[in-house]
């Protein structure tokens, strides 16, 4: 058997992002015994790893590339907004999506058809939508020369809508004391509004949703993109009543506010009013999101127990338990039977430095990249089998000769090297030693390099020689 050549990682052409860290830890020369590590918090709903705040998301994909956004293709940045709108109000200084009226209105369609099903009748969610939608009072938006665009932006009032405060999780942003009963009627019905997308999360959260009750909106400041969002109380007095609009970053992923660009009919000024002139003006109206899909972070199996068990920044929570390491191991292998080869593997080259992503495109266990995707194309494809020290035992994947041929060369096809990782384990460890992750330590691993010998590249190479 030959030694294998090394090839360097190919890096790509189109590079959009800088290289942090290979972990969301302290990592070198920012270590140190005073140094606090972060412990991020994740899900384990139908037997997926979801992590849903904002800022563990960024610091999870951000440093190491771990897991995926649910509706991305890798990084979890899904938005709503439409990029020919975004580009055509690009002097308009805001972080709220900006999306055309019928997406709105499809919207609203989505959010009337999820009230009815939960057993609302017509009037209600007809007077549960009038209010919920109605066009806030703009935003005070800036353009570069710090000009706010009252000509572009539609300003009308809010309903109030005060609540009751009875449930476990609710956000109330402004109270009120007074209220009359349609309020408080509206109130109870508001949670159909909320964190309504479609993602693996839906089964859980319609029994869990965070009520937030509209109320005037008093001047909150963005910290990055400099948004004020006032009041929409018409008497000064309005001002007076407590809460305050979180920045979107803060709050999640939900986009609770948004800029809908709408027709609005413009009367020219004529004393012949039979011979009015009604012109199309397009404007940007700001008004509550009422079906909001919010994107997730879903962590791999391997990439979960990876953060819990080596780095020790993750807590895993079942139905608001905190999961043990050995349990996560027991309830993992549940779900994935093949999860102990895998993450052997996985936790092998992870040690390595390598960034391990599902092979599953091109018919493998793992892919390797170098950095991260954003950086490097894969440059391995790996087959992963438990053996033991005597290469004997049921393989995972039994290969004939021409299956293995045709893998060799869709990797060789898309410029990879398929590479068969042996998980070599002790002869004398027994199923019960394998229950723990202890057992880690006394694995060892052999990697093999399988390239298809070329009868015409041999050839050529004697020649030369």
């Amino acid at each position: 058997m030959a030694e294998a050549v090394f090839h360097a990682p190919k890096r790509k052409r189109r590079v959009y992002e800088n290289y942090e860290s290979p972990f969301p830890i302290p990592f070198g020369q920012n270590c140190g015994p005073k140094k606090d590590i972060r412990i991020f918090h994740a899900e384990l709903i139908n037997n997926n790893v979801i992590v849903r705040n904002a800022e563990d998301i960024e610091q999870l994909y951000g440093k190491g590339y771990f897991g995926k956004g649910i509706l991305s293709r890798s990084r979890p940045n899904f938005t709503i907004s439409d990029p020919k709108l975004v580009a055509k109000w690009k002097d308009v200084k805001t972080d709220m999506p900006v999306i055309t009226s019928k997406k709105y209105q499809r919207n609203v369609e989505w959010a009337t058809e999820l009230m009815r099903r939960q057993g609302q009748d017509e009037n209600t969610v007809l007077r549960i939508l009038k209010d919920y939608t109605k066009p806030l009072e703009h935003p005070c938006v800036k353009r570069n020369k710090e000009v706010q665009l009252h000509d572009e932006l539609n300003s009308e009032m809010v309903s109030t809508m005060a609540g009751t405060a009875g449930r476990e999780n609710l956000s109330v942003l402004n109270g009120d004391s007074g209220k009359s009963d349609d309020m408080e009627d509206l109130s109870k019905q508001a949670d159909c509004l909320q964190d309504s997308g479609h993602d693996p999360l839906i089964a859980s959260n319609l029994n869990e949703h965070v009520v937030e009750v509209a109320a005037p909106l008093r001047h909150v400041h963005c910290s990055k993109q400099d948004i004020l969002l006032p009041h929409c109380g018409t008497q000064p007095e309005d001002c007076s009543q407590g809460g305050s609009l979180t920045c979107a970053r803060e709050r999640g992923p939900d986009d609770e506010y948004v800029l809908v660009e709408e027709a609005v009919c413009d009367v020219s000024r004529s004393e012949d009013a039979a011979n009015e002139d009604l012109e199309q003006k397009k404007r940007l109206i700001c008004r509550r999101n009422p079906y909001r899909i919010s994107e997730y972070l879903q962590l791999s199996l391997e990439e979960a127990f990876f953060l819990v068990y080596a780095l020790g920044c993750l807590s895993i929570y079942y139905e608001k338990e905190p999961l043990t390491i050995v349990k996560l191991w027991e309830v993992f292998t549940t779900i994935q039977p093949t999860f102990r080869t895998t993450y052997m593997a996985y936790h092998y080259f992870r040690s390595k430095g390598w960034v391990p992503k599902a092979g599953l495109k091109y018919g493998t266990d793992l892919l390797l990249y170098r950095k991260g995707p954003p950086f490097y194309h894969a440059s391995y494809s790996v087959i992963i089998e438990l053996v033991d020290d005597r290469f004997e035992g049921s393989l995972r994947r039994p290969f004939s000769w021409k299956s293995l041929a045709a893998l060799s060369r869709v990797s060789v096809n898309v410029s990879k090297e398929l590479m068969l990782c042996y998980l070599i384990k002790p002869s004398s460890m027994t199923d019960k030693e394998m229950e723990s992750p202890e057992c880690i330590k006394r694995i060892k691993v052999q990697e093999v390099i399988l390239s298809r010998w070329v009868s015409s590249r041999e050839r050529s190479d004697q020649d030369e020689l």
